[in-house]
């Protein structure tokens, strides 16, 4: 499992301040003669052969698919484990790529490196896509020199979906605890956390607000989950994959995890949704941070959406 590669994240970064390209209603992107051009060879999941005639210019985004999945089809805010290589359409070089060893997670729709993830909402589990992206939806017509980008280079991308995950929890709803934080969710299932007027608990609280019946987690899995945490005494969010729009992929081991975010995960199913929370002991202690004040009573509310192979 690997995070995006250090000059990957430059190409995710500069598209941020731009709008994303209108999605067709139907969800087809057209495949044209800028994608339908370009020949990709290699099984899914490994590093592919690419061949095209240069330069490739696109006009609008385009997406062929190479190999046609038989999965469902990706909804909007949906994660994927992706591999990706980025070509430069000018020169066909290969730029990067996310090293095909278990790929990345990406969410449908969202607003990391468009055109891709504006292409997942179309695709399906197992397919193999060509994405090609003009030069203003792909770094907003900005060179990008450590990579040898000009400002007017389109960009093509070879998309393999490895794995789907749920977009948010879907287990049976079961009830709270009183005394405990109230959670209200919006339709997309971001979830509002209210902190009680009281003191916080003195010892951890796991409380599941959501009972799926996926897989249980296991210590030792990469857990595929979308999280908000919230301190009690301030009662301030402090971090959120849904701020970001992107879920996050956690390894459930001793050291990698604060304690009580551990222990309130091994064991959970996958389609659960569970209210963490966790006494300083538990947590970070004495550590302070600019968002998390030393000693501090946290809040998580976490959905488990998969588990990544």
């Amino acid at each position: 499992m690997r995070t995006l590669p250090a000059l990957l994240t430059v190409i995710i970064a500069i598209p941020a301040l731009a709008a994303c390209s209108a999605q067709p209603a139907d969800c087809e992107f057209p495949s044209g003669d800028a994608s339908s051009v370009v020949t990709v060879e290699g099984a899914l999941g490994t590093a592919p052969s690419v061949d095209m005639p240069t330069p490739v210019i696109a006009k609008a985004t385009e997406v062929s698919t190479v190999i046609e999945g038989d999965g469902k089809r990706l909804d909007s805010g949906q994660p994927a484990l992706v591999d990706v290589s980025i070509v430069n359409g000018a020169t066909g070089e290969v730029l990067q790529d996310t090293g095909y060893d278990g790929g990345v997670l990406l969410a449908a729709a969202s607003e990391s490196l468009p055109p891709v993830t504006e292409a997942l909402e179309c695709a399906r589990e197992g397919s193999r896509l060509v994405v090609v992206g003009t030069a203003e939806d792909t770094h907003q017509g900005q060179p990008i020199p450590q990579l040898g980008v000009a400002a007017e280079d389109s960009l093509v991308f070879i998309v393999d979906v490895l794995d789907t995950f749920l977009p948010k929890a879907d287990g049976a709803t079961r009830a709270g605890n009183n005394g405990d934080p109230a959670v209200v969710l919006a339709p997309n299932g971001r979830p509002g956390i209210t902190v009680p007027n009281a003191e916080a608990p003195e010892g951890a609280v796991i409380s599941v607000l959501k009972e799926g019946d996926g897989p249980a987690l296991e210590e030792g899995d990469k857990a595929v989950v979308h999280y908000t945490g919230v301190t009690w005494a301030d009662e301030e969010v402090f971090d959120s994959s849904w701020e970001k729009k992107q879920p996050a992929i956690f390894e459930l081991r001793e050291g990698a995890l604060i304690e009580g975010f551990l222990d309130g995960l091994v064991g959970q199913n996958v389609g659960s949704q569970v209210l963490l929370v966790i006494p300083p002991e538990l947590g970070y202690g004495e550590q302070a941070s600019p968002s998390i004040p030393a000693n501090s009573t946290l809040i998580f509310v976490v959905d488990v959406l998969g588990i990544a192979e």
